[in-house]
């Protein structure tokens, strides 16, 4: 009877046994993933200025408590420096402001613990642990102009050469009074950065300023000390005619205004140039605002001469008044030049260079876009057929096109523009050989130089 007893009893333990092992390797498959989950960084930057923030969710159950200790090292007991109760909240953040520690440290642990009100997790602990190494960096990056253009004229461009010295660097660019975002791209070493960057000549005034910031939160910001030309461009009044507005308008109001409008002639003429204008030119300063090189060795182009023979029939920054019987009906401005021969002539692309755009675009027509590096692009509008096609490199000389009446054109004619990272320039200044050399070449030339410690 007594060993039948042993015999009950022991197999109760071992069912016992058995049930819970089996409880406890089925519960951390099935429950691991009801622990909190601690949002943070591996590695946070800060200059103790500003709170941390410590994201902290819960798929199930409320978070029940956080706690958040600060150590020297791993053998340092620490700080508490957050310890709170949660109440029925499973998605919380929390701004862990740090203390300014006596003795200068460049680093501590930081360690963040949560637990939930999971009854399930009794068996095992019922907490999530994250450490956290944060580094402490109160310097601000340091920024020297070592060579930039002498001026820049309103809807010109120029360039800069400069370096940023941080040992935690996170941002550089520059930046213009108006907020325009300017790439700066790595220049021969570590450190050294070059731009060309541009005046915008819808814009009276123009600044521009290096930035530069760190992974902490630490910024600089030097002005690029350029000598400022206005320029005074064309301003032209335009009588429209019944023909213009039912022939051209008319079209391209049918093949890109909305279905079923019941716009007017000059509604139609609105809708062309200010709606469609403003679509077709948003696209091409995406698109002319990318620079896709990591690193710029060296940058070398050729006089854009797109068009042999040519007259100029169309100016760059025309500020153009439309009106019918001396009513005002809407006004905008030509950001080109516009070149014309013969009928049909072809267009030459004198740079080498990537097509990067080359199909109808509203106004524009049928419309191709180049790229040449260094953020540079010519664009090339009104074509009446193309022989490249998006993707494919261009070697100098190729003939990419023929001039035409496509969008909105009216005689045969070639629409001609360069763009600096999405913003319109003069072509006429990458038409002159002296403005590149003295703008371009001589900046890029001087602060390599200077990089290499040859002058």
């Amino acid at each position: 009877m007594i060993k039948r007893k042993k015999k009950t009893f022991y197999l109760y333990f071992l069912i016992v046994a058995v049930l819970a092992v089996f409880f406890i390797i089925k519960k951390e498959v099935i429950f691991k993933q009801d622990l909190p989950q601690v949002f943070v960084p591996n590695i946070i930057y800060t200059n103790l200025e500003k709170p941390i923030s410590v994201h902290i969710k819960d798929s199930k159950y409320p978070i029940k408590n956080v706690q958040i200790i600060l150590r020297k090292d791993f053998n340092d007991k620490g700080i508490v420096i957050a310890n709170e109760k949660i109440q029925n909240l499973s998605n919380i953040t929390l701004q862990v402001a740090l203390p300014k520690f006596e003795e200068k440290m460049k680093s501590f642990i930081m360690e963040i613990s949560a637990n939930n009100n999971n009854f399930w997790n009794f068996l095992t602990q019922n907490e999530t642990k994250k450490q956290v190494a944060v580094i402490i960096d109160d310097a601000s990056p340091k920024i020297n102009v070592l060579s930039n253009s002498y001026q820049i004229e309103q809807g010109g461009a120029a360039a800069v050469v400069f370096s940023a010295q941080d040992a935690n660097l996170d941002q550089v660019y520059i930046e213009t009074n108006k907020e325009r975002i300017f790439k700066a791209t790595p220049y021969i070493k570590k450190g050294y950065y070059a731009a060309i960057i541009a005046w915008d000549a819808k814009d009276e005034e123009f600044r521009a300023y290096i930035v530069a910031k760190d992974k902490a939160g630490n910024a600089s910001k030097e002005r690029i000390r350029y000598y400022f030309l206005n320029h005074k461009y064309r301003v032209s009044n335009i009588n429209l005619t019944d023909k213009f507005l039912d022939g051209k308008i008319e079209n391209l109001a049918q093949e890109y205004a909305p279905k079923d409008n019941n716009f007017t002639r000059f509604e139609k003429f609105k809708f062309v140039n200010e709606t469609l204008r403003n679509d077709n030119e948003i696209l091409i300063h995406q698109i002319t605002s990318e620079i896709p090189e990591a690193k710029l060795e060296n940058f070398n182009i050729n006089l854009f001469l797109p068009l042999k023979n040519a007259m100029k029939v169309g100016d760059f920054a025309d500020h153009r008044y439309y009106s019918y019987n001396g009513q005002f009906v809407s006004d905008s401005y030509h950001m080109g030049i516009d070149l014309a021969s013969v009928r049909e002539a072809p267009i030459v692309s004198n740079n080498s260079g990537k097509v990067v755009f080359a199909q109808k675009n509203g106004i524009y027509g049928l419309n191709l876009i180049i790229y040449h590096g260094f953020g540079v692009y010519s664009l090339y509008g009104h074509c009446s057929s193309k022989n490249v096609d998006v993707g494919e490199e261009l070697a100098k000389q190729s003939i990419i096109a023929r001039t035409g009446t496509s969008g909105l054109a009216l005689g045969d004619h070639l629409h001609f523009g360069v763009l600096v990272q999405g913003v319109e320039t003069r072509p006429e200044q990458w038409q002159d050989r002296k403005w590149i050399e003295n703008n371009i070449y001589k900046i890029l030339d001087d602060g390599k130089k200077i990089i290499l410690g040859q002058k």
